[in-house]
């Protein structure tokens, strides 16, 4: 074990470049941490991109350091008051004091062997961070490593997520604990322990770096490693960027592709900018604005056709996030992604062999740097799919298979909806006026709204680990060995989550069409509303 100990670092250049921020940006109106892509990222707490850092909660970390003493005039006892003090006189020693003051601390970060690394990876009171990319973790060599995958029981956390400025909350969503024991891998030796720097000047205690992942670890076929089943049906930027410049990406079945730009009823969000090839996808030419339920086989064949997708074209599906809300005539117009997802699951149905999703949707591509086009890309039809359609009926379930599945042992009914529409305090849709849930089915907690699926998805719009979603469908007995439909309001939510459970590999999984729309609707269904007897946690 090897021991690194730094005074000072980078302090005075932090303190230089935060002079500048607080006393010539902010009083100009400059505003911190822009999210991914040009509209920024919101998350659900109601943090903003845009909103001005809070820097108290560090600083409380951090009092005790400097106890009994006494810096640029703000004495250890008045330590918050001074530094949250909005006298011109104390916001200068304040910042001086806010970024020399991880400088001042002694930190120890320590290096870790192979063989350290792989007894804290089985300990379960130590965490493991994975620091990569969240392809990598996904399981994606991009590095051009042997095997890949991520250390099991790793947490996901990509450096580059430590750009926007709310990226500690997720410290707390993943249960990180400054007094429990970190050790932080990555590509390299550098990104590791940029990433331990940073949690140690937080207030994190015991925070080790393992260097040896691509060199030891990774080659090695006795250590072990995790990915996710389908994660090439899961593609990053980069992908998506070598598919359509003429390269052939790492996972490419064949040569016939199409890529899709996925809006509800509204081109003008393609119009706006979409990714440079990409043809629009109204989501309405998959499942009918009557019902919202997927069209007729000869339909979606049709459909199919009409946007050169035949049964072995490999299709890439993403959309764009706009910030929905239920105050808006149409929400599902600024949820783009979410028909994305939509879109995949119906095609899986329908019988495309190889359908992918841009993880992120647009935001991660305009992130990666890429430019966005304006040019209008039409189709190219096709005269034929190929296949009978559609070629997997039981990812799709009617009315009556949903009532069978209520009475199986070996199944569950899982509603993703929000917490205030599984009780029934209010429906989530201006179309649908009956509230309440579906009598026995379990609680899958999408997130805050019909239009959201923040338990679904990274604050940047990415999916969640998967192990992460898993362990959440486990505490409320959703597991792999049963028949697990998944059903919202009309089938959108629904969607999101059947394809996390596809892109792990659960062999039998469906989504309930219909929904809430279609029981609450029938004469002979039943409807709950309150609080269930087994209490599911809000």
């Amino acid at each position: 074990m090897r021991w690194r100990s730094s005074r000072l670092g980078r302090a005075p250049l932090l303190g230089a470049l935060a002079i500048l921020w607080f006393a010539v940006l902010l009083p100009r109106g400059g505003t911190a941490g822009a999210g991914p892509g040009a509209r920024g990222i919101r998350r659900s707490t109601g943090v903003c991109a845009g909103s001005r850092p809070r820097p108290a909660a560090l600083l409380r970390r951090s009092a005790k350091v400097v106890a009994g003493f006494s810096v640029f005039g703000c004495p250890a006892t008045a330590f918050e008051s001074c530094v949250l003090s909005p006298a011109p006189s104390n916001s200068l020693a304040s910042v001086f004091l806010l970024c020399l003051l991880p400088g001042l601390m002694e930190e120890t970060i320590h290096t870790v062997s192979t063989e350290a690394f792989a007894l804290q990876a089985e300990d379960p009171d130590h965490t493991i961070l994975d620091v990569r990319p969240i392809a990598a973790y996904n399981g994606w060599p991009l590095q051009d490593e042997s095997r890949s995958g991520h250390v099991p029981g790793a947490k996901s956390l990509p450096l580059q997520w430590t750009q926007y400025m709310d990226w500690v909350e997720v410290l707390d969503e993943k249960g990180l604990s400054q007094n429990a024991p970190v050790t932080v891998y990555g590509y390299t030796a550098d990104a590791a322990a940029e990433m331990a720097d940073k949690l140690s000047r937080l207030g994190f205690e015991a925070v080790g770096v393992y260097d040896g992942f691509l060199e030891d670890w990774a080659p090695d076929p006795d250590r072990p490693l995790q990915r996710m089943e389908r994660y090439q049906q899961l593609v990053y930027p980069e992908w998506v960027q070598r598919l359509r410049t003429g390269e052939t990406p790492p996972g490419m079945r064949g040569d016939d592709h199409v890529l899709c730009h996925a809006h509800f009823g509204y081109r003008q969000d393609y119009e706006d900018g979409h990714i440079p090839g990409a043809i629009p996808l109204n989501t309405n030419a998959l499942e009918s604005p009557e019902t919202w339920n997927r069209r007729s086989p000869e339909e979606l064949k049709s459909a199919l056709e009409d946007h050169g997708i035949r049964h072995d074209t490999t299709v890439v599906l993403y959309g764009r996030f706009s910030y929905p809300t239920y105050d808006q005539d149409d929400p599902a117009q600024s949820a783009g992604h979410l028909g994305a997802m939509r879109c995949a699951a119906l095609m899986l149905y329908a019988g495309v062999e190889d359908v992918k999703i841009l993880n992120g949707g647009i935001s991660t591509w305009e992130s990666a740097g890429y430019d966005v086009s304006t040019d209008d890309v039409e189709p190219a039809p096709v005269d034929d799919f190929g296949a009978e359609v559609p070629a997997h009926p039981e990812y799709m379930l009617t009315l009556d298979e949903a009532k069978a599945l209520l009475e199986a042992d070996d199944g569950d009914l899982v509603s993703v909806r929000s917490w205030a529409e599984f009780i029934g305090e209010r429906s989530g849709y201006h179309y649908i006026d009956k509230t309440g849930r579906i009598p026995g089915a379990v609680f899958g907690n999408c997130g805050s709204d019909a239009y959201h699926m923040e338990n679904y998805r990274n604050f940047d719009y990415t999916t969640r680990e998967f192990s992460e979603i898993a362990g959440k469908w486990a505490e409320m007995g959703i597991t792999p060995d049963k028949h697990i439909a998944f059903y919202c309001g009309t089938g959108w939510r629904g969607s999101e989550a059947f394809m996390n459970a596809y892109l792990m590999g659960w062999p039998n999984i469906s989504v309930y069409d219909g929904g809430w729309y279609e029981w609450s609707s029938h004469p002979d269904t039943e409807t709950a509303t309150g609080v269930p007897e087994n209490d599911v946690p809000a």
